[in-house]
């Protein structure tokens, strides 16, 4: 089981997912947490040129150094985690990129999409959680915690704005559930647990 959690920065995936792996856990599945960037020891030297090296980055580079992460995520971490049948819990994966580097960035969705497809060997979520939340709200909350923002975190509310608005059309896929973000952590982890328990968790 393959699920992951998307929606733009400050919605609260990290909270979402902290409780759905106690969950899980707690009902005897092995469980491996992971991340994008940053899944693996050669992810973290990609997420720190990513998001902490100082100086612009290409956008068509980003887009490339995300699919670069997400091949050796896949191919090092997820499918022999899946193979052992391990639950994978990532925050973040191939939908992020389609928004942030394709829509967010103003370059070519389905040709983000399809780089980040052909990065992962067609590997799809089983289950994709969209925790959505109105850009401004998110930027709001982020700020609240007064923590020192990464270069993308420092991107303006139009940035985020759109890659909100092309996860909102990427979740007419079946494999996601939509959920407002500003409903209180334990009504989110509920819903979260109906669609599990629906696929037999």
């Amino acid at each position: 089981m393959f699920i992951t959690f998307e929606g733009i920065d400050g919605v609260g995936k990290s909270t979402q997912l902290d409780l759905l792996e106690s969950y899980l856990v707690s009902k005897g599945h092995t469980v491996i947490r992971t991340m994008e960037p940053g899944g693996t020891d050669l992810g973290q030297e990609i997420r720190h040129l990513l998001l902490h090296r100082k100086g612009d980055v290409a956008p068509r580079s980003e887009a490339l150094l995300y699919a670069a992460d997400r091949a050796h995520h896949v191919a090092t971490l997820i499918r022999p985690a899946l193979a052992e049948g391990k639950i994978v819990l990532s925050d973040r994966y191939f939908d992020s990129s389609v928004a942030y580097q394709g829509a967010a960035r103003e370059l070519e969705v389905a040709e983000v999409r399809d780089i980040s497809l052909w990065a992962v060997g067609n590997l799809i979520p089983d289950l994709t959680v969209l925790l959505d939340l109105p850009a401004d709200q998110a930027i709001a909350r982020r700020r609240a915690k007064g923590t020192e923002p990464d270069r993308l975190e420092r991107e303006q509310v139009e940035f985020f704005e759109r890659a909100r608005d092309e996860y909102l059309k990427m979740s007419a896929e079946p494999r996601f559930v939509v959920i407002d973000a500003a409903q209180t952590p334990d009504k989110i982890h509920q819903q979260v647990l109906e669609r599990i328990q629906q696929l037999g968790f």
